[in-house]
């Protein structure tokens, strides 16, 4: 028997909602075994970032040879990666381990709204990781901050900038429609041959902190377990979209909680 394992490279979350924490949780929900790299430590809540410790790109490297060299990854997830020097060590550590199986969530500013990708390395993570990724999957803002651009405000734009994230290389993208507007949250799966309508209900909740970690999680998650990318994506949208929908069951801080990862058990 195999057990399907991914990798989560991302930075923590000391209030357990997004990054390595949701990653895990979300990894575990979907029945695949969770590893991690963790690249930055994070002091936050539910209301706000209010510190960041990175780590040095050499120990980032050195988690990644670990876990390469001993478990047999299926996937791997990359989320919050903080600095330029950071990117590069992944993307190395990529190449050294020959993995292709990799989900890019290009992870630039929290719910809160504190940073979390330094501005120059917007570039290195373009030309280093966006070629390496089976998909990257941006919200609405971090596809604007890639191509240096306006945000796109419909569905239009969105497969637009879209298909000029696959004229830098990206192989498929996830633009995800969740900081649009409307009754259904509407998320585009594009390559360069073909695009996908993702639709989900919309969902009024205060509690959405770590979506975007636990989509691409959840779709990394797919991956591992054999799915194609377009099962592996419309599977993780429906798992969100649950767990958002279950999110106010939970009780927890006073600002954006956590989705419910464990709805179904719970």
């Amino acid at each position: 028997m195999t057990t399907p394992i991914a990798l989560t490279i991302a930075g923590s979350d000391s209030s357990g909602g997004a990054g390595i924490q949701a990653d895990m949780k979300t990894f575990s929900a979907l029945g695949v075994y969770g590893a991690s790299v963790i690249t930055a430590l994070t002091a936050q809540n539910t209301r706000d970032v209010t510190a960041i410790h990175e780590l040095p790109p050499a120990f980032v490297a050195a988690q990644m040879d670990a876990v390469f060299s001993d478990l047999a990854i299926a996937a791997v997830k990359i989320g919050m990666l903080s600095n330029a020097t950071i990117v590069a060590a992944v993307a190395a550590g990529l190449e050294r381990h020959k993995q292709a199986n990799v989900v890019l969530d290009p992870v630039m500013v929290a719910t809160s709204g504190r940073p979390l990708l330094a501005p120059d390395a917007i570039e290195t993570l373009r030309a280093e990781l966006l070629p390496r990724a089976v998909v990257v999957t941006p919200n609405l803002p971090e596809a604007a901050a890639l191509l240096n651009t306006a945000e796109a405000t419909d569905e239009g734009e969105m497969l637009r900038q879209a298909d000029r994230l696959i004229g830098l290389g990206a192989n498929a993208v996830l633009m995800k429609g969740g900081h649009a507007r409307g009754a259904e949250s509407i998320d585009l799966l594009v390559t360069a041959t073909a695009s996908i309508r993702v639709i989900g209900e919309r969902i009024a909740t205060r509690n959405t902190h770590g979506t975007g970690c636990t989509l691409s999680a959840a779709i990394a998650a797919g991956l591992a377990k054999g799915r194609g990318l377009t099962e592996a994506v419309r599977d993780a949208k429906e798992y969100v979209t649950s767990a958002i929908a279950a999110a106010d069951r939970l009780a927890i801080g006073s600002g954006a909680g956590p989705l419910h990862h464990f709805y179904r058990w719970w």
